[in-house]
């Protein structure tokens, strides 16, 4: 296990490959997390209501948007990271309980040795796999559940099937949410499956993205929101076009027409989400 610093850079092999932190040069306090080379997490230790990646500020709309403000919530992530949105949670809305699932134990101890968090945050962090984490969790424990989670830039396949949103609506309360984040581009099969795999288990939903991405003329991140009651897609629709990266929500008919009749996705059939383009996260650096 190799570990050295270059400057504040800290560098480090863990368990899925080479951990990166990269100080902001903009932001006192702030680090960039990377594996691989491909970013993972932006935090700000001095203010975490801060959200560098877009995706991640989309996801905290949808927090913040689907209980009153300030109420405490039981959420369930699925991918740590550098905890990023847990921080933003514990931060808007104090004495929610968190439970974090991330597969590299060595992330976890670096995050939690270079980027720690508040003990009074009330984070707990399990080494484990997403998927086992959900089939030891109790039925109707939560109110959010978000899947975050990556190996080699992909989302695993075993995190992708009906049986898998199946077993996340169990742990979900009846008024509960999924946010998903999916990575794709043209022509954006894998996210027109993962629409229409998340409707056959909680019909009600809603996809938030760039319009390029939606349109299928590049790579990106998509953020689905999905449940068993209508979204409050008004006012996600207010929050994407005031993002300082404007994104659009696709929901209802458009919804359908997005999902173009893609088939549900199976443990049989499932695969991974596509690989970036080559060179991809290199240009954005």
């Amino acid at each position: 296990m190799g570990r050295r610093r270059d400057a504040d850079r800290v560098v480090e092999q863990v368990d899925t490959g080479r951990a990166e932190l990269v100080p902001d040069p903009d932001r006192a306090g702030s680090w960039t997390l990377l594996l691989d080379g491909a970013p993972q997490s932006h935090v700000d230790l001095t203010d975490p209501t801060h959200l560098e990646f877009e995706y991640v500020r989309r996801f905290a709309a949808a927090i913040d948007l689907l209980a009153p403000a300030g109420a405490a919530l039981r959420v369930l992530h699925l991918g740590g990271g550098a905890l990023t949105l847990p921080r933003y949670v514990a931060a808007t809305r104090p004495g929610s309980t968190q439970r974090i699932s991330e597969v590299d134990g060595a992330l976890v101890e670096l995050v939690r040795r270079a980027l720690p968090w508040p003990a009074e945050a009330r984070l707990r962090v399990r080494v484990a796999d997403a998927r086992a984490t959900l089939a030891a969790t109790r039925d109707a424990s939560y109110d959010v559940v978000v899947a975050d989670v990556f190996a080699g830039a992909r989302t695993p396949a075993h995190l992708t099937s009906v049986e898998y949103v199946g077993e996340v609506a169990r742990v979900l309360r009846p008024g509960g949410w999924y946010l998903a984040n999916l990575a794709d581009g043209p022509p954006l099969r894998h996210a027109r499956g993962q629409v229409a795999t998340a409707r056959a288990v909680l019909p009600h939903a809603c996809l938030v993205a760039d319009a390029a991405v939606l349109r299928g003329r590049r790579y990106g991140n998509l953020v689905l929101v999905a449940g068993r009651v209508e979204p409050p897609v008004p006012e996600l629709t207010r929050r994407a076009a005031g993002d300082w990266f404007p994104g659009r929500v696709v929901a209802g008919a458009d919804l359908d027409r997005f999902t173009g009749g893609a088939p549900v996705v199976c443990d049989a059939d499932a695969t991974g989400s596509p690989p970036p383009p080559p060179g991809f996260f290199s240009a954005g650096r």
